[in-house]
């Protein structure tokens, strides 16, 4: 498959934004095997290894929502299936916690074709390699797409949208609400009132936990043209105090965009509603925001540009495995690995 050319980085006009003289280097890895994917989940299986979990696979016409769930080990640079999802989906809220897999709920083909909510959920043992059904989330806070973070035991879902029809121009229902999960007691805890929403709808939005603080980064809002470059925080020690909206902004407002830790700063890579000609909607930038000076630094744009993927930090490292090349469509197998600066 063509891959577009690279990008052009949109200039840094914003005081919250500083260059970074020292960019960091991306390598290419063992691509995904089987199909080529978007719209996935990935998370990190201690101590070497992340899974990558449902999403959208080509089709002959169109795409196809996959309930394949593959493992990739560091250390060999190789691939491996897992027992795939109880059912298929795309968009799936899922973290990892105690070497196991949760799976929160997530969109799900509906019988018009659009993908829809659903509040199911599981978790997986991978010492059993089996999935098990647990207590769904309310019926009323299902959506898939969420920004997800762990905190000591507890899952936290913030945002995330109810539907999509996944046609040009096709409605997309983005939610506020915030929903939390006790993997001790299995079960859905309430939140207080400051903390069970997000300032505004968000899906598609970067996650991370630093510090104790939950952070939603971009993302958008009813649709792929509707990009946001807000920094959204909740304390998670200090929950009462409910959501507040960092100062320092995103340099470049994206939806579909990925994040990752390591140390104190937060990686954003790719995203999609880019209006630049050529870009096939998507973006190539890559960017670190500084949760305690709350400044970004704009890094080296990605190898190919991509949305609709996930990123995960393991050892310092960050890896971006598949994702769409254009807007709405084109998974690629491409797996790369982010060495930040020093």
């Amino acid at each position: 498959m063509k891959l577009p050319l690279f990008l052009p980085l949109i200039p840094c006009a914003i005081a919250s934004c500083i260059p970074h003289s020292d960019i960091g280097t991306w390598s290419t890895l063992a691509p995904i095997p089987l199909f080529p994917r978007q719209e996935h989940s990935t998370v990190v299986l201690p101590p070497s290894s992340f899974a990558i979990l449902g999403g959208v696979i080509p089709a002959e016409v169109g795409a196809n929502t996959t309930a394949l769930v593959q493992l990739y080990d560091i250390p060999t640079n190789s691939w491996k299936s897992l027992a795939p999802l109880p059912v298929p989906l795309n968009h799936a809220n899922a973290a990892s916690v105690d070497g196991k897999i949760y799976l929160l709920g997530g969109l799900e083909v509906a019988s018009d074709g659009a993908w829809r909510a659903t509040p199911k959920s599981w978790v997986y043992d991978p010492a059993e390699d089996k999935w098990t059904e647990i207590e769904s989330m309310p019926v009323s806070e299902a959506r898939g797409s969420a920004a997800v973070g762990v905190y000591g035991k507890t899952i936290f879902l913030a945002g995330g949208m109810t539907v999509l029809h996944a046609v040009p121009g096709g409605q997309q229902g983005t939610v506020s609400a915030v929903s939390a999960f006790d993997t001790v007691s299995g079960k859905w805890v309430a939140l207080p009132e400051g903390a069970k929403a997000i300032p505004e709808g968000r899906d598609h939005a970067g996650a991370a936990v630093v510090e104790g603080k939950l952070l939603v980064l971009g993302g958008r809002d009813q649709g792929q043209a509707n990009v946001k470059s807000t920094v959204f925080a909740l304390d998670l020690e200090r929950l009462g105090e409910g959501w507040t909206t960092r100062k320092g902004a995103m340099p470049t407002p994206r939806g579909g965009v990925a994040a990752a830790v390591v140390g104190k700063k937060v990686f954003t890579f790719g995203g999609e509603g880019n209006p630049a000609e050529g870009s096939r909607g998507v973006f190539n930038q890559t960017e670190a925001y500084d949760t305690v000076q709350d400044k970004w630094e704009v890094l080296g744009p990605m190898k190919v540009p991509r949305h609709g993927t996930y990123a995960v930090a393991v050892d310092g490292k960050v890896y971006v495995p598949g994702g769409g090349i254009s807007i709405g469509a084109g998974p690629v197998d491409v797996l790369d690995v982010f060495v930040p600066g020093k």
